[in-house]
């Protein structure tokens, strides 16, 4: 009967993970309730936003990058993909006279690093400093980057950036509060439209309440437009992710044992087989942090709650 069970999740897992891959492989438009968003905008007066020219299912609308400063002087904050000459030309068009004088780097994700030669080959030069959070779970080239620690600051004319450690959509991920305005800079922590994915959901929770402390009065995503009450947004996702924890107890209640595959679709039971992976996934990061907090057991035949 276990064997049977494995084979049967087996083959769902195949068959979610081939129509997820497919979908997304394939997909040539952009999703057209997503807002729309200028090549370049300015968010404040000492913030800009210029879109990375990269738009994809899992980019959305493309990279957000900023420049952040009132002065000669500003602060990149991400770099979007590699070989986006539309984008070098925007930042370019942006910056008129002033000029970078550092790249600040959320996480290791390409979208967000990749572009770094371009902008100091085509831009600012190569004696800026690249700012980003050491990875413990891969190897990068260290003479790129200068690692910096949780609670650094950066800063240049009407600007200081506090380096905050938010572990979770990637281990190596920083936020960045915006000291003068109240406000935060994100990554894909939050984004400005739908919800994020995560390595690790346990420590991903921790960050969301670390942002919270925060009370930032508006959110700068690395996808989708800005925030406009932070303080809200990140409530509503720690709220959605405890509501699913509850399904997935509710799903084990009764001293039943099942799969998370089983799991899954129990919790997503009208949900398409394109969509399928994504949702096995969230649901192996909630046993996982389930888990930890010794709230569930893993079996020989499945996932069991411990009572």
């Amino acid at each position: 009967m276990v064997l049977l069970d494995t084979i049967r999740d087996y083959a769902q897992i195949v068959a979610a993970a081939a129509t997820y891959f497919y979908a997304r492989i394939f997909s040539r438009t952009m999703n057209p309730a997503l807002t729309d968003i200028e090549p370049s905008t300015q968010l404040s007066e000492t913030v800009w936003r210029i879109l990375g020219a990269n738009p994809s299912p899992f980019t959305l609308q493309g990279t957000n990058t900023y420049l952040v400063g009132s002065g000669p002087s500003r602060i990149l904050i991400d770099t979007g993909e590699k070989n986006k000459p539309a984008y070098i030309s925007e930042l370019r068009d942006v910056l008129k006279d002033n000029k970078i004088s550092a790249i600040i780097c959320t996480h290791w994700h390409d979208d967000h690093v990749g572009g770094i030669k371009d902008v100091k080959d085509k831009i600012s030069g190569n004696d800026i400093p690249v700012y980003k959070f050491k990875n413990p779970n891969g190897r990068e080239d260290d003479s790129v980057y200068k690692y910096i620690e949780d609670g650094a600051i950066i800063k240049v004319p009407g600007t200081t950036l506090r380096v905050i450690a938010s572990p979770g959509h990637t281990m190596d991920h920083i936020s960045l509060y915006f000291e003068e305005e109240g406000s935060l800079f994100c990554g894909d922590c939050i984004l400005g439209e739908g919800t994020t994915i995560f390595e690790d959901l346990y420590t991903y929770m921790q960050s969301l309440q670390r942002l919270l402390d925060t009370k930032p009065s508006r959110i700068y995503s690395g996808h989708g437009p800005v925030i406009e009450n932070g303080i809200e947004k990140i409530n509503e996702y720690i709220t959605h992710r405890n509501r699913r924890e509850e399904q997935i107890l509710s799903a084990l209640s009764g001293d039943k044992t099942l799969s998370a595959m089983e799991i899954t679709n129990v919790v997503y039971p009208t949900l398409s087989w394109s969509m399928k992976l994504g949702a096995l996934n969230n649901v192996n990061q909630h046993l996982t942090k389930l888990i930890k907090e010794k709230k569930v057991i893993k079996t020989g035949r499945g996932y069991q709650i411990i009572n």
